[in-house]
């Protein structure tokens, strides 16, 4: 039985079935945000996690890294400075310095000697150094032969003798010895003026009995002065060669050997880095009147030289440094025989103007005995400060001055 075809039935024309869909679910705009957000919000969750994380590993690590790139650095500094090093001490005569210094050693050692005195029952030890091969004198200093007129020395090739005391220096604390032993070799003078701080400088002498000792060092300064007490005209070297009890009277010597001081004082009972010695300008000078007189002549004023205090050259319209204040006036002295008083500023010396109480007082110890010396100087007076001149003849520094 044949039906009607229905024109809009699709499956009667023979085609393919077409359904359609069924209509979309529809959701309000609040249920897809409310269902979202729980995702989004552990989304940055992890993200800040992994932001913390992050920072705690860089925290951690990177001063790690930052070391170990430090280091490589560093070693590699250390390593480049390593092969150069060895690479200048190939050309570094190394072996030529300490042949410079044993040569200085062997050169100026057999003019060092060893001396030993005997007062009652103690014992003194020092050193000194022979400056005159031919006639055997001897310099040492006046603290190492004090009270005794004759000393044992012993040279540095063994043997033994006496030294007799020549005269000694009590300002500059200088002695001379003679011997008759032969055979001697002597030392050679230096220069001490031409000395500066930094140079390099050898103590020879006999350190707690230590015979043919050396040691070295470098200049520290020149010109300290009041080291020993209120010797005026003394001043020293100051150095810090290691120079101990023994070493008193041995020769400081520069890089050619040559004498530049007398070895004196240390500060405390021992060496701690601070030695003092006798300018060679000053040693060789009370030396050779020692040998050729017995003892040193020096010209006397009679003066307790200062310097000038702020407030007194305000008072004298000075500059300030300008004068040597005189602080005493001894009884029957040149200076009082001159009318100078205390209070006095002396201005200049003989020509020479002087601001040094040290340097003014080794003026006048400079000067003949005998010779007259215009003197200028500045004095406070009722109507101000007084300038005027005066001529003083110098005078023999008494025994009991020296």
């Amino acid at each position: 039985m044949q039906h009607e075809s229905d024109p809009h039935d699709d499956a009667a024309w023979g085609g393919e079935l077409i359904t359609s869909p069924p209509p979309a679910r529809t959701r309000p705009m609040s249920e897809v945000w409310t269902v979202d957000r729980p995702r989004e919000e552990e989304g940055i969750r992890l993200k800040r996690l992994l932001w913390v994380f992050t920072v705690l590993i860089i925290v951690l690590v990177s001063p790690s890294i930052v070391y170990k790139i430090e280091y490589s650095l560093t070693s590699a500094r250390e390593r480049a400075r390593l092969d150069v090093a060895r690479a200048n001490l190939k050309d570094f005569k190394l072996d030529q310095i300490s042949a410079g210094y044993r040569a200085l050693a062997q050169s100026v050692q057999p003019s060092v000697v060893n001396i030993s005195t005997r007062r009652g029952r103690a014992e003194g030890l020092g050193s000194g150094v022979i400056v005159d091969a031919k006639d055997g004198y001897i310099v040492t200093n006046n603290h190492v032969i004090e009270g005794v007129s004759t000393a044992e020395i012993q040279l540095s090739d063994g043997r033994r003798g006496t030294a007799s005391v020549v005269g000694v220096d009590a300002l500059t604390d200088l002695a001379v010895l003679k011997t008759e032993m032969g055979d001697l070799v002597a030392a050679e003078w230096g220069d001490s003026d031409e000395l500066q701080v930094g140079d390099i400088v050898w103590a020879l002498g006999s350190p707690f009995g230590l015979q043919k000792s050396i040691t070295f060092g470098i200049l520290s300064a020149k010109e300290r002065r009041g080291v020993t007490g209120t010797r005026v005209i003394q001043e020293f070297l100051q150095t810090d060669a290691a120079v101990n009890p023994g070493n008193s009277g041995g020769p400081l010597v520069n890089h050619e050997g040559k004498v530049v001081g007398i070895n004196t004082a240390i500060i405390g009972p021992s060496y701690q880095g601070i030695s003092f010695a006798v300018p060679s300008e000053l040693a060789r000078a009370s030396y050779e009147q020692l040998r050729d007189n017995g003892y040193v002549l020096r010209g006397f004023l009679g003066v307790g030289p200062d310097e000038v205090p702020d407030d007194v050259a305000r008072e004298l319209e000075l500059d300030r440094g300008e004068g040597v204040l005189l602080t005493t006036i001894a009884a029957n002295s040149p200076a009082s025989d001159a009318g100078l008083k205390p209070l006095d500023v002396i201005l200049a010396w003989d020509g020479a103007e002087f601001s040094d109480p040290t340097l003014l007082s080794r003026a006048i110890a400079a000067t003949p005995v005998g010779t007259e010396v215009p003197v200028k100087l500045i004095r406070s007076s009722a109507r101000g400060p007084k300038e005027m001149e005066v001529k003083v003849k110098v005078s023999a520094r008494p025994p009991s001055d020296l």
